[in-house]
């Protein structure tokens, strides 16, 4: 009966203490918009808009490619000489890959 009455005095003594413990519990970990899941959403969200911009750059790329190509006649060859590896028939091809030093 002692421990019951110390549980009882404690609680109405500390009650706005439990209770703001209770509600940062409640928010920062069990809620469906918890602190941490905000994070985890903010974290993704930031990892996302790099690879969009990752992305836009690759197509401004590509872009600017497919412009020269479409206006230079040279520069078809010179891509498919560069990237495919061909070559007119009386020529040898070299390729040296380098070696990266870690």
């Amino acid at each position: 009966m002692d421990r019951l009455a110390f549980f009882s005095t404690f609680v109405r003594k500390h009650k706005y203490l439990i209770t703001l413990v209770l509600f940062a519990l409640i928010i920062g970990f069990l809620d469906e918009n918890s602190v941490v899941r905000r994070l985890g959403y903010a974290r993704e969200e930031n990892r996302l808009r790099d690879e969009i911009e990752k992305y836009r750059k690759e197509y401004e790329e590509n872009t600017e490619r497919l412009n020269e190509l479409a206006v230079d006649s040279g520069a078809i060859e010179r891509v498919a000489r560069e990237k495919y590896l061909m070559k007119k028939p009386d020529e040898d091809i070299y390729v040296f890959e380098e070696d990266i030093a870690e």
